[in-house]
């Protein structure tokens, strides 16, 4: 990862930007680099680096009077580089990034419809004296805006670069760029009908025969991961045991020439899913380590992972706590520098709730909501997790191909009619052993429950300590925008804000089931609340 922010405007000093930059050194601790703009303004750049090591490879980019500074990864840009190269652009480093420029210096904007990437960008194009900033469709990468007191935009990639300089914090919104004070959208993942089939014009969900749907699936999925190995740093894999990240791990190690390192983190007296991360290491024969927490090791982070993430939302910190202290482990004992996660698969394929889902209307529904607002919960918990401790996260299920063609595939085939979820994506690989089949047909558990059921109830109890029936009523009642409604929830809201006060709106709201189906109304985010957990959690 790296953390990148941008201002335009003369009510900031430049000790002001640098501090404020400074706030999110862990983001790129290799080098920092501040440069003023034709304007006044400044851009800044925290480095981490994954792709050209070389001091060369150093933002911000400049070119002329223009200059761009960029957290992201561009697939493919060889080709392009190439291809400019042809045209008489001379590059100084072997940075991905630094096709950015000429691209935008002969596409202008259109150049994001076509960029396969994640990515988050702040632009200053001095022909026309404009700051520009932009975001992936998915919102893998973050950037937060706010004002400043004198009314001048500020992007950043984190809230706590903006807490000291800006009022309200807002995310920007995933696939919009920014220009001349408007967000407009180039790309909106969530929005099915904005992409019709060649096929049916006013249908736009693709009825590709089930061979080839699943053909389709496998294809994008490995593309979305072989590509992501790319990387002149050392790479390494989350392995949870589950589905998704053992199909990450299983693809990796099948299109790698060396063995992966893995890692897989639980509780000391009841992880479930460290046997089974395991058994997929064995079969396909990782470098594999366990990570080991305790009930103190948990409550001991609570504290600086809700600072890390910004956040109060109670499924995404308590899914944080095993993937902060895995990656911290990580970033003391390794020289990693890259982690593949397997996020995203959830809002495409279904969770455990989505099997409630009354029809394929619903359902299809529920996953726009999802993709809408993944930056602020799982997306959110990958990044910061992971950028916290120097390091940084690819998501091959975030590939854009990949997420477009799931999101158009006919809704009634991915309701959960065949007695277990997920199903099409199982059967995308039932012809390509890249995993155990016990892996492969192994029944969905929630990361936050299946590195032990222990640390939810440890949570829980802990916060049942810190306050009496009467506080907890008491202290709900001083907000107003997601209502803290159990006393965990309450512990999350209050550390959220003693390091963001009065900026809850960052976040939609509270992550759950959809409690107008039936069998969802509850009030825990857990999968183990709902009737069909069954044996999730074994």
């Amino acid at each position: 990862m790296c953390s990148i922010m941008g201002y335009a405007g003369t009510d900031l000093t430049e000790q002001q930007f640098k501090e404020a930059l400074a706030q999110t050194t862990s983001r790129g601790p290799d080098d920092t680099r501040v440069i003023r703009t034709e304007n006044g303004g400044f851009l800044g750049f925290n480095r981490l680096s994954i792709m050209g090591l070389t001091s060369s490879g150093m933002q911000p980019f400049t070119k002329g009077k223009n200059a761009v500074v960029c957290n992201g990864e561009i697939y493919g840009f060889r080709p392009i580089r190439t291809l400019l190269e042809e045209e008489g652009y001379r590059f100084e480093s072997d940075s991905d990034c630094e096709i950015l420029l000429p691209l935008y210096a002969r596409y202008g904007t259109d150049m994001l419809r076509h960029l396969d990437a994640e990515f988050a960008l702040i632009l200053y194009d001095g022909s026309s004296d404009t700051l520009l900033a932009a975001r992936d469709p998915v919102g893998i990468r973050p950037l937060y805006y706010g004002y400043t007191r004198g009314g001048s935009i500020v992007f950043a990639s984190e809230p706590k670069n903006l807490t000291e300089i800006c009022g309200r914090i807002m995310p920007f919104p995933p696939g919009h760029y920014y220009k001349n004070g408007q967000f407009i959208c180039y790309r909106d993942m969530s929005d099915v009908s904005a992409k019709t089939s060649v096929f049916a014009p006013a249908d736009p969900y693709t009825h590709d025969p089930m061979p080839v749907l699943l053909k389709n699936i496998h294809d994008k999925l490995v593309s979305g991961v072989t590509k992501r190995l790319d990387a002149d740093a050392p790479v390494g894999y989350l392995l949870s045991g589950g589905l998704d990240s053992s199909l990450v791990c299983g693809i990796a190690a099948k299109y790698s020439d060396k063995p992966l390192r893995t890692f897989a983190i639980g509780m000391d007296k009841d992880a479930i899913d460290l046997k089974y991360a395991r058994e997929v290491a064995d079969y396909i024969h990782s470098d594999h380590t366990e990570v080991i927490m305790t009930t103190e090791d948990v409550l001991a982070a609570l504290e600086p992972v809700v600072k890390a993430l910004a956040t109060y939302d109670i499924t995404t910190i308590r899914a944080s706590i095993g993937m902060y202290l895995v990656c911290k482990y990580i970033h003391e004992h390794t020289d990693i520098r890259v982690l593949l996660t397997g996020e995203i698969s959830d809002e495409l394929f279904g969770y455990k709730y989505t099997d409630f889902a009354p029809d394929a209307a619903a359902f299809q529904t529920e996953a726009e909501k999802r993709i809408r607002e993944i930056h602020m919960y799982d997306v959110l918990r990958a990044d910061r997790c992971i950028s916290v401790h120097s390091l940084e996260a690819r998501v091959p299920f975030g590939d854009l191909d990949f997420v477009d063609y799931v999101m158009h595939i006919d809704p009634a085939r991915k309701l959960n009619s065949y007695g277990i979820g997920k199903y099409l994506l199982r059967e995308a690989f039932a012809d390509d052993p890249v995993i155990p089949e016990s892996i492969r047909l192994r029944e969905k558990a929630a990361f936050s429950d299946a590195v032990g059921h222990s640390m939810r109830d440890d949570l829980q109890a802990y916060a049942e300590t810190l306050y009496s029936d009467r506080e907890f009523h008491a202290r709900c009642r001083k907000y107003f925008h997601a209502v803290p409604f159990t006393k965990e929830s309450l512990l999350y809201r209050e550390l959220f804000e003693k390091y963001y006060p009065d900026q809850s709106e960052m976040v939609t709201d509270f992550w759950m089931p959809n409690k107008s189906w039936k069998g969802c109304n509850v009030n825990d985010p857990s999968a183990r609340v709902l009737s069909n957990y069954g044996a999730s959690g074994v």
